[in-house]
């Protein structure tokens, strides 16, 4: 029975670890200069929705192909959040673009070549350990 009630117990400070938090992290100034591209700039674009915590902002991948940016940007902290593109909600297939930068403000992601961003055509706040989408925006 101690064996049990010592697993619940870790188990629940994982699961506490992808909970709301109210703590953010500090914008730099970089961040916080960065202008919101114009729909003529943009290639794609699409609003995040919340999924898993709430999550809202924009992404925009430019007309180069080359630049992600995340305008107006906030979710919850987690353990482990990257940023990916994927084909899904699920990320059933994924690339990632690393380790998020920042839990509220703008931040930009060099994209990698020869993606084809009407497949991979989904920005995921993805939570590793636990495989949850925080929150997502489909690119149109």
């Amino acid at each position: 029975m101690r064996i049990f009630n010592f697993s619940l117990v870790i188990l629940l400070f994982f699961i506490w670890g992808c909970s709301t938090s109210s703590d953010s992290e500090t914008i730099s100034e970089e961040h916080m200069e960065m202008k919101e591209m114009t729909s003529t700039e943009a290639s794609f674009s699409g609003d995040f929705v919340s999924s898993a915590h709430p999550t809202s902002g924009k992404a925009t991948i430019d007309k180069n192909l080359k630049v992600l940016s995340l305008t107006n940007f906030k979710t919850d902290q987690g353990p482990n959040l990257e940023i990916y593109l994927a084909t899904d909600t699920s990320a059933s297939t994924y690339l990632s673009l690393g380790a998020i930068k920042g839990v509220e403000g703008d931040y930009e992601y060099n994209l990698p070549d020869n993606v084809d961003y009407k497949v991979y055509n989904h920005v995921i706040v993805w939570c590793v350990p636990f495989s949850v989408n925080f929150g997502y925006a489909v690119l149109n």
